[in-house]
């Protein structure tokens, strides 16, 4: 089902972080619980790529859910608000970047004279990749739907030095000693991180920030 209501983007976010916390919660139930040492530290190494997974999986739905909500409401190209015209236009510059051909600049020059008033086409399907989501590549995402940047600004060392680049760590088998509080501050803020970007697009969705 197309995400073209209000209500169908918000309960397609809720779902989605729901099952994520539910999965994150359990884990660290596990860590808390485990007296072993060596148990622990397995559970903790886990941890870290559960948490970066539902990070990475979360930011990915929750934004390209929301490009598909605005590319169905099927606004005029001068209705939208600058940063979705700036995607709608990527398709047709990355042609002009392509080719020399005169004729790619010429039509592209007459769209933005006189079609602006047409409605919008906007690629949505899987456009926003999210592959090793660090700080610099999440703060694209942001610029990409038009939200406010400035919370995460705090957050791009846990971001790059915590999250992602401990998971990278033991992704690639390499041996990483993290202890249960070091754990436990990185889940809270995490999910602190998932929780603010939902209720952002939540907030913009309802308050049609979309439009120009």
């Amino acid at each position: 089902m197309k995400i073209r209501t209000l209500e169908q983007l918000s309960d397609k976010l809720a779902e989605e972080l729901a099952w994520r916390k539910i999965e994150l919660s359990a884990l660290k139930a596990l860590i808390d619980k485990s007296f072993s040492s060596g148990k622990q530290k397995a559970l903790l190494r886990s941890g870290i790529t559960m948490l970066y997974a539902h990070w990475e999986g979360f930011i990915k739905v929750a934004a390209n859910s929301y490009l598909e909500f605005v590319a169905m409401q099927s606004l005029p190209y001068n209705k939208l608000s600058k940063n979705f015209i700036a995607l709608a236009m990527k398709d047709k510059l990355d042609q002009a970047s392509e080719t020399n051909k005169a004729t790619i600049y010429s039509e592209i020059a007459d769209f933005f004279m006189t079609r602006l008033s047409e409605r919008s086409l906007i690629k949505y399907e899987n456009r926003i990749a999210t592959s090793n989501l660090s700080s610099s590549v999440f703060k694209e995402i942001i610029c990409i739907l038009g939200l406010d940047y400035s919370f995460y600004e705090s957050k791009e060392v846990l971001i790059d030095e915590k999250l992602l680049k401990k998971r990278n760590m033991i992704a690639h088998g390499n041996y990483l000693d993290i202890d249960e509080q070091q754990y436990d501050e990185l889940h809270t803020q995490v999910v602190g991180i998932m929780d603010n970007f939902r209720n952002q697009i939540d907030n913009c969705a309802s308050t049609k920030q979309y439009c120009c």
